[in-house]
């Protein structure tokens, strides 16, 4: 599993990480979820249109992750029951790997 910590820091320096794809454990259907950064806009960090009708975008990353967007909580709160499948078009091993942090 990924912490937090780290992947924030990514999120919030907008670095390798373009677009991010996860469900949540609990999640029976394992329902699709993406977000992500996109620095030439003013609200440059996203969560894609399969999440929130017409999709939502934010200034800061602290607003993305505090959102609760995700079934009433923030993905700050339910971290420990995200799954993170992939990164930037990578699984999360080799994106790890891409990023010498493994």
């Amino acid at each position: 599993m990924l912490e937090f910590d780290f992947f924030f820091r990514q999120l919030k320096m907008g670095q390798f990480i373009d677009e991010t794809c996860f469900f949540f454990r609990d999640d029976k259907n394992k329902e699709e979820h993406c977000i992500g950064y996109l620095p030439q806009f003013k609200k440059p960090y996203w969560v894609g249109l399969c999440d929130i009708e017409n999709g939502c975008e934010f200034e800061t990353a602290e607003e993305l992750v505090d959102a609760k967007i995700f079934g009433g909580r923030s993905l700050r709160e339910r971290w420990n029951e995200v799954v993170i499948f992939q990164i930037e078009g990578l699984c999360l091993e080799s994106w790890l790997d891409n990023r010498n942090c493994s």
